[in-house]
Parts: structure tokens; sequence; C-alpha cells
């Protein structure tokens, strides 16, 4: 690698500098493939794997190597090296050389890393600086000899102002600054939106990667991430949404600069397509001085690069520490505060054994510094990460100089696990990573190759199931399938199942049955509007053909169930509607879906049907009603027909009694022709008590009271309806429901049963017709029997039957200013002449 104080030529120096999606990255790559061997710097191991990824396919994996602080994959030929900037090894020479986004020179934290590779490494050819346009004056300051190359966006980026997260447009992505946030933004997204990925710096390259997948096939709509999208990362998003203005640099909350903004919103757009930013959830609106800084790339200079003492004296402690507070004396520079390695380095140099060892042997000092350059991966308090050091150190320097494999092997174990959540997953995933930076270090274990193989495995599965996680909490992913279909017009890839799953681009979103949808029950609104949006697109064309062929469908393709439900081959495709008359059922079709017409006629269909079951299984009570419609039925049958059929086929016969005295015999012949019965205790039609007929009776009353079949039961209150009755089979006696045919059943057991004076209902009547004796006297007494002797304890109750009621009607007297009131006189028997009362002779006395 060569240098400014070699003495060699130098090589041609660029600086390309401009704002985000300028190509410089890009036009990186390209001249790097253009020499015979190059290197690259870049900010993030997630980019440096990208640029690593991009540049194995132009080049093949034995051409390029990939160097970060946790991952060395470096072929024996390799030509090409892509790295993080603290991982270079500027050792090696190479014909190009590059480092990306150099504005972060002045970062407090690794600036001084950035500027060191700023002022010395160089390829022996071609060397190119990229960063952002602020650069150009501190390029010119301290490296005169550049040539400074500016590039112009290639697109439009513009202010958008405030939306709520709800309303984002798609391919958005939510910036935000602390993982509770990222993860609260993404649960939020993924309740109202359908999902979202998620990208932060201290995922692995393995999640990243699957994250970004996810968004980039368009899986999810939504990236929710922190500034590390900032820094290169390629990406199609049209929208950057700030969630916050400030975030935490280690030190302290603080302001996020206007070069920070315009870095992190410059994300927006791809390539010739423009972008826009703006801000969400509880951010307050940008202020327009820096709204216009951002959108036409004008920001305030940087002025000076953090810088660290890269020529360390090396003799004693006490040297080294001052040869890190030396200052630059050179304008454009600054002493960078203490990071990590230095403030490690201190503290540890304070205690007595640490100072011994370094006194006594040289090596022990280099080492030291070192093991104090390990990152804290782990990002914890600086005690823990000095004890973690220490711990190094004392291996490292003493007995076999190695760490020992007990130790590593434990670290290891107590890591190697997958299971728990996110937060357990992620931290895990931080140790690995320190792991790794061990094992790359090949001065440190007995066996670096074993452990860098065994430590790269353990970081690929945990960052397969950290990626499952994420996915799980964060993505839903049939809501997410779905809503992109949402205005789309393009055919869907749907199926139905043959038990009726139907699924929507790999997704269960309902089941069909018949011809009835029914969606999957949403966790949103949103999901529900998917959902709803699936049924018409996917399964409407299905429902309308299945419609289509119900409608033309022959009778025995149906059926009816007890509960009212028409079926269709199996599956229910309509109700009957409750309410109507028994004889003119109508039926409602089930579902939603399908042309208007097309439903109409399904519709009719179903009644249809039902009018056939009626025809079918109520044959009796059809007759009935269509002899009323007739002329020939006239005088007291046709009345007492009239109130069978509008009680259902069932009528207490003791009221009828007198009107069926009354009947001659050829209108009883022209009732039983209609299939009426006269029996001991009831007027009804056997036809309606068959099985089947009660069964489709009880179909066509949805919502009706179901009696007990077959058997005597206590009635409910309030009492149910003579049609409710009727439509089982039952009579009401005494608060009971009773069949009608067991109580033709009790009157032949009562006949059998013939006392002087009356009938006994014996124990042996009881037990046929499973009675109580208490009932029995109860339906008896409603019956209208009653005992004919005193009842004796010892022998049975003897019933004898009351004799039917005179119901003649009392004559009504007609208006004495009637003209029918003399013709009432003219009938009017005579008057009844009264017999003169016989005096009552005097009783004879003996005298007389």
């Amino acid at each position: 690698m060569s240098d400014r104080s070699t003495g060699l030529a130098p090589s041609k120096l660029t600086a390309v500098l401009g704002p985000t999606n300028t190509g410089k990255t890009h036009l990186a790559v390209e001249r790097m493939l253009g020499h015979a061997s190059g290197m690259i710097g870049l900010p993030l191991r997630l980019l440096a794997r990208e640029i690593y990824d991009r540049v194995v396919k132009l080049r093949g994996k034995a051409s390029v190597a990939l160097i970060t602080g946790e991952e060395k994959i470096v072929p024996l030929r390799a030509a090409y090296f892509v790295c993080t900037v603290e991982a270079m090894p500027l050792a090696r020479e190479v014909e190009f050389l590059a480092i990306d986004e150099i504005q972060l020179c002045a970062d407090p934290e690794r600036g001084h890393i950035f500027t060191h590779r700023l002022l010395h490494a160089r390829g022996k050819f071609e060397t190119m600086l990229l960063g952002a346009g602020t650069m150009a004056p501190l390029v010119r300051r301290l490296l005169p000899d550049a040539e400074i190359v500016s590039r112009e966006r290639f697109s439009n980026l513009s202010y958008a102002g405030s939306k709520k997260l709800t309303r984002l447009p798609r391919r958005s992505a939510v910036v935000a600054f602390s993982t509770d946030a990222v993860y609260g933004i993404a649960e939020l997204i993924r309740r109202q939106r359908g999902g979202a990925a998620v990208v932060m710096g201290s995922l692995s390259p393995r999640t990243r990667n699957a994250q970004v997948a996810l968004y980039q096939s368009g899986e999810v709509d939504f990236l929710v991430a922190t500034d590390a999208i900032g820094m290169g990362l390629n990406m199609d998003v049209d929208h950057v949404a700030f969630a916050g203005l400030r975030k935490f640099d280690g030190v302290r909350t603080r302001w996020l600069h206007a070069q920070e903004v315009g870095q992190i919103a410059g994300r927006a757009g791809r390539y010739t397509r423009d972008g826009t930013f703006g801000v969400t959830s509880d951010c307050e609106e940008m202020d327009e001085d820096l709204v216009e800084s951002v959108v036409n790339h004008q920001f305030e200079p940087i002025i000076a690069a953090e810088w660290r003492n890269a020529r360390l004296d090396f003799g004693s402690l006490p040297l080294l520490l001052k040869s890190l507070g030396q200052g630059p004396g050179r304008a454009g520079l600054t002493l960078s505060n203490e990071a990590l390695d230095e403030r490690t380095l201190r503290k540890l140099s304070q205690q007595d054994e640490v100072i011994a060892r370094c006194k006594a042997d040289r090596s022990a000092l280099l080492r030291l510094w070192d093991v104090c350059q390990t990152p804290d991966f782990r990002k914890t308090t600086d005690d823990d990460h000095q004890r973690m050091v220490r711990t190094l150190f004392d291996d490292l320097t003493t007995g076999r100089k190695r760490l020992p494999e007990d130790w590593i092997n434990a670290q290891f174990k107590a890591l190697d696990r997958t299971d728990g959540e996110i937060d357990s997953l992620a931290g895990r995933l931080s140790g690995v990573r320190t792991l790794s930076y061990i094992a790359n270090r090949p001065d440190w274990l007995a066996n670096p190759a074993h452990w860098q193989g065994v430590t790269r495995q353990l970081e690929d599965r945990i960052s397969d199931t950290l990626h499952e996680k994420l996915m799980a909490r964060f993505i839903d992913r049939r809501t997410s399938v779905l809503m992109r279909q949402l205005g789309e017009r393009e055919v869907m890839l749907a199926g139905v199942s043959p038990d009726g799953a139907v699924t929507v681009e790999g997704h269960v979103v309902g089941h069909l049955a018949g011809v009835t949808f029914t969606p999957e029950k949403g966790a949103s609104a949103l999901e529900e509007k998917a959902l709803r949006n699936a049924a018409v697109r996917a399964v409407g064309p299905e429902i309308a053909r299945r419609l289509g062929a119900l409608t033309g469908e022959a009778d025995d393709a149906f059926a009816l169930n007890p509960d009212g439900a028409i079926l269709w081959r199996g599956e229910i495709a309509g109700v009957v509607r409750p309410g109507l008359p028994l004889l003119s059922p109508r039926a409602r079709l089930l579902g939603e879906l399908g042309p208007a017409a097309v439903r109409e006629r399904a519709e009719r269909r179903l009644d249809a049907f039902l009018a056939a079951e009626v025809d079918l299984k109520l044959a009796g009570l059809r007759k009935l009603e269509r002899a009323l419609a007739g002329s020939d039925l006239k005088g007291l049958p046709r009345g007492l027909a009239h109130r069978l059929l509008e009680a259902g086929g069932v009528l207490d016969k003791r009221p009828l009694d007198p009107e069926l005295k009354a009947l001659s015999q050829a209108e009883r012949r022209a009732l039983k022709a209609l299939g009426v019965r006269i029996g001991a205790f009831s007027l009804f039609l056997p036809a309606v008590i068959r099985p089947e007929a009660m069964a489709c009776a009880r179909a066509l009353t949805p919502g009706g009271w179901r009696g007990d079949l077959g058997r005597l039961a206590p009635l409910p209150k309030p009492e149910p309806s003579a049609r409710d009755l009727a439509a089982s089979g039952l009579r009401q006696v005494s608060g009971f429901s009773v069949p009608v045919e067991m109580l033709e059943r009790l009157d032949d057991l009562l006949r059998a049963e013939q006392k002087p004076g009356g009938v006994v209902l014996s124990e042996a009547a009881l037990d046929t017709l499973d009675w109580t004796t208490a009932q029995g006297t109860a339906v008896l007494r409603a019956l209208d029997y009653t005992p004919a002797l005193r009842p004796k304890s010892d022998a049975p109750i003897v019933w004898k039957r009351r004799g039917p009621q005179r119901l003649d009607p009392k004559p009504v007297a007609p208006r004495p200013d009637s003209p029918f009131a003399a013709l009432a006189r003219l009938t009017e028997p005579p008057p009844r002449r009264k017999k003169p009362r016989r005096r009552k002779a005097a009783p004879r006395t003996l005298a007389s």
C-alpha cells in the first residue's frame, strides 16, 4: 500500500462527492473491477456483504475476499477485497482503492478511522473517496492534489409533510432511532397495513438480507429501520418517513444534523424515480429551513475531521498513552474524544498486574492494545467490556499465550441455542459476533479455523431463527398478500380444496360450503377488508358457477334438515324463512356473493323444492287446502276442514262434539275421503302425525317450539300455539303435551277396563302409557272424566265421562220496531192457560 510518506509517486486521487442516489458506490465498484486488483472500504458490515455478493456474481468467489471484524472470507488468489473501513488490510497492495461515506471522518465515535483512511490509504494506480458534497472544502484543504468530481442526484426529492402511519404510501421506509421504537412501529404497521420488514445495524447480514428480500420482493410494502439505511443500503423506497428527529449518539440524546436527515431522506427514490420524505407518528413537522436544505442538498460544510495519532509509541505503556493523546498539529484536523478502545486501555493501565506485565515484556504491550480494540457488539457497560478484555489479555500474555479451549467452548455453549424471543435472539447474536471477532484473530486461538466455522454456522442458525421470529411478529403474511391485490386487476392465484378451504396466493382466506363463503376471522379491520376483497375476487366466479348448477338441479339433490336448513348435495345452501304459513314456505339463500340475478333464480329453485316437500310430506294438509279452494265442500264439513287446516291437522274434539253429532252420514264420508279421522278425543289427519310429516312440519316452522315426540311432557310457559303442537303430532291436555295417538290408545285401554258405572285406568294401562298415577288422573279430568263413585282407598277409581255440553245459543229478541218483530209474535207459541188452583177441602170432623 503506497503512502504519501514513502516518496513514491502518488496514485490518481479522486473525490466523488454528492448526495444520495448519485451512483457513487456503483461507480466505485465498476472502477475497481476495471483494475486487476482493488479494495473498497464500507461503513457497515451489512453494506460490505451486499457489495461482496454483487462482486462475486461478476468475478466469482475465488477472486473476491470479504473482510470484516466478525467475518473473513479470503481465497488464496483473491484480487478484490470488500471490507469494512476498520478491517481494511492496508498492508496489502492493490491497484485501486476506494473509501465509501468518507464524510464519517467527522463522526465523534468512528471518525478518526475514516480520517486515517482519508489521509493514508491509497491504491497503487487509483484512489477514490466517496461521500457527501459537504466534504468538498475539507478535501481541498487536506488533499490539495485530489480531483473533486461532483455528481448530481438522478431524481428529485420533495417534502410530503406529516402522515399517519396508517396513511403512509406503499413502498415507504419508516426510520426510528431505538430498538423499542422500531418494534412498536412495526407492530402497528402489521395490524394496520399487513406487515413490515425490519432493518437495524445490529442484525447480522443474513437476517438483514432476508428482511430486505421480503420488502424488495413486495411481500410487504413497508420497511421499519434505524438510520442504518442511510449508509448506502440500496432498496426500492419511494417515501422515507421519520418517526423522530432526535437520536442517542452514545453520549447524549441530540437533534439530528441537517446532513444526517438528508443522508437518510435521500434513500427515497431509485435512479430516475423521484422520492419523497416526511414525518409520521408523534414526530413534529420539520422546520422549513431544514426541508429546504434537504430538498436542495445544501448543508453546512464539514470543516474538520476527527483525528487520532496512528503512529503509536509502543516503547512503554505511558508512552503509548501519551501518543494516543497527541494532537494533530495540522489545520482541518481535531483530536477525537476517547473512543472505547482508548478508554479501555486507560482503565487497564491502572492495574498493577497489567503495568508489570507490559513493563517486563514489550509484546505484552502490543497485545494489550490489540485486545483493547475488541468491539463491544454486546453494547454492555464499560466495566463489563473491560472485564472481558482483561480476561483476553491475561490468557494471551500468560501460559500458552492462547485463549483456552475450555473458555471459548463455554462461551460458545452458552450461546448455542435458538430458543427465546426476538430480544433474546438479538442479544445472543451480538454475543456470537464477539466470538466471531475473536475466532477471526488467528493468533488468539489454537484452532482458529474450527472456531471460525462453528461460529459462522451458529450465527446463520440464530440469524434464520431471528428472521422467522421477526416475520411471525411483524408480518401478517396472509393479509400482506391479500393487500397487494387491493385495487389491482391481475388474476389472483386462488383455489378451493376438496374440503372447501379457499386459498389465495397459498394462504387460507376462508371456507366455501355450498354457495356460502365464510371468511377467516381477521385480527383487524384491515385484514377483514382484505379477506372480503379476496372473497369477491377469488371465490365470486366459483360461487356464480355453483349457483347456476344449483338452479338446474333435480329435487333429489336437495334435503331439508330438522332445523329448517336446506341442503344442496350435503352442504347448506339456504334456510326456511320464519313466520310464513306452513303450506306456503319460502327459502332464503345463504351467502352474499354472486350476481343478483343468478342468486334470485337459485332462491326460486329452493322455493320450488320446499313446495315439492309440502306436496310430498304434508299431502294430507295440501289435500284439505285444495278441497277448501274448491266449491264441492260445503256446510259443516267445510267449517270443520277450515279449522283443522288452520290448526295444522290436529284439533281437540270436545268443543266440536255438537257439530260432529249434527253431521250427516254423507258429510262424514266427505271428511273421511279427505283423510280426516274423528277420534275419541281428537279430530285429526292421521297423515300429519306420521314421522316424515312431523319432521317436515317442524322443519318448516323454524324457531317454533319443539315438543317431545312419543311421550307425555309438561308444557312450557307461555304455552305453544296449536300449530306448533300439531307440527309435533301433539295435543295440549292439562298443562301437558300428549301425542294424539297416545290419547287414542288411552281410549282403547279405557274401553278394555269397563266396570259397572264407568271405566278404570289400571296400573297396567299406566305402564303401557308410561304415565304416573297423578299424570293419568290429571289427563282424565282434563278430558271431562270424573269419578263415578266416591273413591275408596283399597279400590281403583271408576271413571265416567260427562255428557256433552249443550251449546244451544240463546235466542236474540228482535227490536220492537223491526219488521221481524211481528213475525216473531206470530211464531211465538200460545201462552199456557193457568189451571185454577183447587181449594183444599176442610178436614172432616166426627161431627160432620
